[in-house]
């Protein structure tokens, strides 16, 4: 009654690759059942043919064919063998052994012949033979690897090699395919080459010190020790590194002065050239001129040694004096194994730094600003203190002005105005007196730009004039004169009100009240009373003036700031009357309507 026979997928794509897989259901969607049999018995159902009980038996399909260039793909059989040369034109020997090298390759039934290089051998050595098929006989039959085997004799091209010896796996591939491998044979060395490998015979050496056999065991044979010489004790010396060389060959002493990068020395770097120091001297005469002659054995009582260096002594080497602190390894294992000296401890002959001494700053003699005079102390060549860059870019071109009286006991300067500039970009101040004709005083530059330090400030802590402490009656100190401020710039109270968070609200109202005046007198002039009726009113009084006689105008402004304490520019009606009769000027009853009483001291 089954009605689908479709069989199950068997083929199938992964990543681009068709291949084939088990199904994994039988035929028709019938459920396939887990293989219950074992690894074995199904390697035994994939080999074993079927048994047939009648009709004639199937024959199993072929085994793969497999080519011997894939089947023997580099795999080579070594062999170790020798051949003998003869040697006719040399009497020390008639024949030579050379040992070589046999490769057969079973991939293509080729050989090849290597000899190991010798080297200042006089031979031609390495390949003897090329890679090739080689032949066996005139008949055509060419050597394989069945006509191999150790303890034969093998004839290729004339030349007879003696097999001896052979590799783990040639012996393993020979006995799987059935040969009998025969036992190796020792390799024969050349007879000639194992003459001159004997060691010579030694000389007798005589009893006494052979200056040429200890030139011969101690060549290139050096002691290094690392000294210091002490160069105190002559004007302008120092402790000055050193190595000390002494050479074993012929017990000579080399000391080399161990330069540094801007040491200030002269580069030389032999202190001592190589020779031999002497130790101690024979007695001879003080009139002796030793001191333009070589040295000699005759004079030389005992030379330096060996002996007479080691870590932590001091040698005078030509009335120089060395301290020796260490030494490199090959010195210790020489010390070590001829004198039998262990300790090897160096010394510790750095410095120790020097306590950093404290700067004292010189106290400021006045000249210059503090920090301009402070460099000259902390460097010897002095650099311009460094400015804020930023601050005079913002503030460059802005300069708050005031009007400042000197507070003096001398009368002639009390009448004595001057111009006080704050320069913002850098926090200077420069002080200018206008000249005034006829007084006695040249006027012009009274003190040039720079900064001003507080009363009470110390030069290691100086405090410098601030914006802040410009208030309308306040007292300056400049170098020892003493400037009241009296009157400001309109730009000083702009400036202060654009930035009054930054200034104290002190400050900003005293120039705020000193301002107000003004200010009423501007309101007045513009609102009040048109500017060509105020000009012509100030025509119509000094007409009025002419008419009466000369009077002192100087004396007349004086007496008006005089009456005027508060500097306030306004005088009331009773003091302007009572002026005006001290200097007889008549009071006419039309222009005092027309005046207002409270006008402008310039005015009246």
């Amino acid at each position: 009654q089954k009605t689908s026979f479709h069989r199950p997928q068997t083929l199938d794509f992964k990543n681009g690759y068709a291949f084939s897989r088990l199904p994994r259901e039988g035929v028709g969607g019938d459920t396939l059942f887990a293989n219950q049999l074992s690894q074995d018995e199904l390697d035994d159902l994939c080999t074993k043919g079927a048994t047939l009980t009648y009709g004639q038996v199937k024959r199993s399909a072929p085994s793969r064919f497999t080519p011997a260039f894939v089947a023997y793909d580099k795999k080579v059989l070594k062999f170790d063998a020798y051949f003998m040369e003869e040697v006719p034109i040399s009497a020390e020997e008639h024949y030579r052994i050379r040992q070589v090298g046999l490769y057969y390759y079973l991939e293509d039934d080729s050989m090849c012949i290597i000899e190991p290089k010798v080297k200042n051998s006089g031979l031609l050595q390495g390949k003897l033979m090329r890679r090739h098929r080689v032949p066996k006989n005139e008949h055509g039959d060419y050597y394989h690897w069945k006509d191999l085997n150790l303890g034969i004799n093998l004839t290729i091209y004339g030349r007879t090699y003696r097999l001896v010896n052979c590799d783990s796996f040639t012996k393993v591939f020979l006995e799987s395919q059935g040969i009998v491998v025969n036992p190796p044979e020792e390799l024969i060395t050349d007879p000639y080459t194992e003459k001159h490998r004997t060691p010579a015979p030694k000389r007798i050496v005589p009893a006494g010190p052979d200056p040429f056999r200890q030139f011969l065991a101690y060549d290139t044979k050096v002691l290094r020790f690392y000294a210091i010489w002490d160069d105190t004790n002559c004007d302008f010396g120092d402790h000055h590194p050193c190595i000390i060389h002494y050479f074993l060959a012929d017990d000579t002493v080399e000391v080399r002065e161990v330069h540094k990068r801007n040491d200030g020395r002269d580069p030389f770097p032999v202190l001592m050239r190589r020779q031999r120091l002497p130790k101690i001297f024979v007695d001879k005469n003080k009139n002796f001129p030793s001191c333009v002659l070589e040295i000699t054995d005759h004079e030389v009582q005992e030379w330096y040694s060996p002996k007479d260096f080691a870590i932590g002594k001091t040698v005078t080497l030509l009335g120089r004096t060395f301290l020796i602190y260490d030494c490199d390894k090959f010195t210790q294992d020489f010390y070590r194994e001829k004198y039998g000296i262990t300790d090897f401890q160096p010394l510790d002959v750095n410095k120790k730094p020097l306590e950093k001494v404290p700067q004292i700053i010189p106290p400021y003699n006045g000249f210059g600003i503090p920090e301009d005079s402070l460099q000259n102390c902390l460097s010897l060549f002095p650099k311009p203190p460094r400015k804020d860059i930023i601050k005079m870019l913002e503030n460059n071109l802005k300069v708050l002005r005031y009007q400042v009286a000197l507070e003096s006991p001398v009368p002639e300067d009390k009448n004595r105005r001057f111009i006080l500039s704050y320069f913002l970009s850098d926090d200077t101040i420069g002080i200018y007196e206008p000249p005034v004709r006829n007084s006695g005083i040249l006027g012009g530059k009274y003190l040039k730009r720079t900064k001003v330090t507080k009363p009470g400030s110390t030069p290691e802590n100086p405090i410098y004039y601030e914006p802040s402490d410009f208030t309308i009656g306040s007292t300056i100190e400049v170098f020892g004169h003493r400037f009241i401020i009296t009157d400001a710039d309109e730009y000083v109270l702009n400036y202060l009100e654009r930035n009054a968070e930054s200034f104290p609200a002190a400050t900003v109202q005293s120039i705020r009240d000193h301002f107000l005046p003004r200010k009423v007198v501007v309101e007045t002039t513009s609102s009040g009373i048109p500017r060509k009726d105020l000009d012509d009113l100030i025509v119509e009084v000094q007409k009025e003036l002419k008419l009466q006689e000369p009077f002192n105008t100087r004396q007349f402004h004086e007496a008006f700031h005089h009456f005027d304490k508060e500097g306030s520019g306004f005088l009331d009606k009773t003091r302007f009357l009572n002026i005006c009769d001290r200097f007889n000027v008549p009071t006419s009853t039309i222009l005092l309507k027309k005046v207002r009483w409270k006008g402008c001291c310039a005015c009246g």
